[in-house]
């Protein structure tokens, strides 16, 4: 598998229409299509035109198809998908507040 990047803008209005889409996503990348897709993390973005919420997701599959067809199935937005080359670590994420 390899790791890509998936931009989601403006996807969501608000903190519990993300929830639900990330139930959603759960759902289908464990019990559907385990073998194709698993979830790293998300990071949620502020949207600041609209006040709407995007993500920036971490995700292994096995091709962009893949990442594509676990979108349509759990009903996501799909704005980019970007293969990572290779990543460097600095510090570990820092601990925020939920959204």
């Amino acid at each position: 598998m390899n790791t890509y990047v998936i931009l989601r803008r403006n996807g969501w209005r608000s903190g519990a229409d993300l929830e639900a889409a990330a139930a959603r996503s759960t759902t289908v990348g464990d019990e559907e299509m385990s073998d194709d897709i698993r979830w790293i993390r998300s990071y949620v973005l502020a949207e600041p035109d609209d006040g709407g919420l995007g993500t920036v997701c971490i995700n292994q599959a096995s091709s962009m198809e893949k990442i594509r067809e676990h979108a349509e199935r759990a009903d996501l937005p799909v704005d980019e998908i970007i293969e990572v080359a290779d990543a460097v670590i600095v510090r570990p994420d820092p601990v925020t507040e939920s959204v």
